[in-house]
């Protein structure tokens, strides 16, 4: 038994590089803490995307509207599971319903979460697609179709157009609702990171808008992909003034996080304080590729290249669906990379700023490649299904 311990304890202390205290030996949050403030990014910036168009009246987003609200959706629905995962006993996050504390952030994310789950994303949803609902009830050639479709026309199978008309009201109220609520989603995120000031890495009040912003990519981009994916699967021309204009936000979104980053950056090494050494090295060896190679180079410069040349030239639809579907994936790679090294890079390096440890990503367990990969394409499941019960684009009564 004690040779046993010895042995882990040495291949533990492998992992180390000069002076840690001895509860930094292992990370305590692994890539499922990274995906989880990546998927309610993707929630936050879709949202975002929709309102353009219900809030802001850009009207040449309709095509993107419907889907946008499905999508945020899907992924909302899915994005507290790796928190679930990674917590063992998911049981326990009933506590903070049960014995709500309002002095923690992470416990009012659970009321923040089910307020937009269900009194903003289902509710506006329903409410947009109620009349289609109520026509498909009757009409659907699929009995399962029509049997959920009566389910969820509530009773009400003879709607007037004045009730329509109070629906439109009110689902305009809930975008206009829904625009903080997303904002207070995922800016919260950034606030539990910028707030645990004993890290250097973490502690800055840019964090949250930093989160805030590459969020709106990163939505705006999955976004964009699926409008250019399903109008290829269904054979339909994509509407290229929609698709300009949203790549245009989308610009603007990575613009605006990649600056933020960099300010940051520069007020770090120009205030040089003392745990800029250690951050330095931290960049220069274990963060390189991830940081500057994936998420500066790839994931920033490269998608702004090449949005900026859409913009500068008059370019053929063809080649700028490239550019666009090029820019949206690396710009997707590049902000996940940003959340990998905000959480798993923040722990690389000890308290007492005179060492690092490691992390090596486990291929399957409960927090290894293959569970994260589950949880990261599971969203995309959810949303076929959605797709398929309320297909966001027209759809004439009793046609699939």
């Amino acid at each position: 038994m004690h040779d046993a311990v010895v042995v882990a304890l040495r291949e533990t202390l492998d992992k180390v590089t000069g002076f840690i205290y001895p509860n930094e030996l292992e990370l305590q949050w692994s890539i499922l803490i990274v995906l989880y403030p990546y998927l309610t990014g993707l929630v936050a910036g879709a949202f975002i995307l929709a309102s353009l168009e219900r809030v802001f009246n850009v009207k040449v987003l309709k095509p993107t509207y419907r889907l946008s609200l499905l999508t945020a959706l899907a992924f909302l629905i899915i994005a507290p599971l790796p928190l679930q995962v990674h917590l063992g006993h998911p049981e326990r996050s009933l506590n903070i319903l049960f014995t709500p504390n309002p002095t923690s952030a992470m416990a009012m994310f659970g009321f923040v979460y089910l307020w937009y789950l269900m009194a903003v994303l289902l509710l506006e949803i329903w409410l947009d697609y109620r009349k289609e609902i109520v026509g498909w009830a009757d009409t659907d050639p699929s009995w399962l179709k029509r049997l959920i479709y009566k389910v969820m026309t509530l009773g009400v199978f003879k709607p007037t157009e004045k009730s329509y008309e109070i629906d439109d009201r009110v689902g305009r109220a809930l975008t206009i609702i829904g625009l903080p609520s997303a904002v207070l989603l995922h800016g919260y995120v950034g606030f539990i990171f910028g707030s645990i000031k004993a890290n250097p890495w973490w502690s800055t009040p840019l964090m949250p808008i930093i989160f805030l912003f590459s969020a709106m990519a990163s939505g705006i981009a999955g976004v964009m992909l699926l409008y250019m994916f399903l109008c290829w699967a269904r054979d339909v021309e994509i509407e290229m003034p929609c698709l300009d204009t949203v790549a245009k936000y989308f610009l603007t979104a990575v613009i605006v996080a990649f600056s933020l980053e960099m300010l940051e950056s520069i007020q770090t090494a120009y205030e040089a304080e003392e745990h800029f050494d250690i951050i330095q090295l931290l960049i220069e060896g274990k963060l390189y590729l991830s940081l500057i190679v994936i998420q500066i180079c790839l994931g920033s410069l490269l998608p702004i290249l090449l949005l900026g040349l859409t913009q500068l030239f008059e370019l053929p639809d063809k080649v700028r669906k490239v550019f666009y579907a090029v820019s949206g994936s690396l710009s997707l790679i590049g902000i996940f990379a940003m959340r990998w090294n905000v959480v798993v890079g923040g722990q690389f390096f000890s308290k007492s700023l005179m060492g690092f440890t490691t992390y090596k990503l486990e291929l399957a367990g409960r927090e290894g490649l293959f569970s994260a990969s589950v949880l990261c394409v599971l969203p995309l499941f959810v949303l076929g299904v959605l797709l398929w019960l309320l297909p966001p684009w027209d759809r004439k009564p009793g046609k699939a």
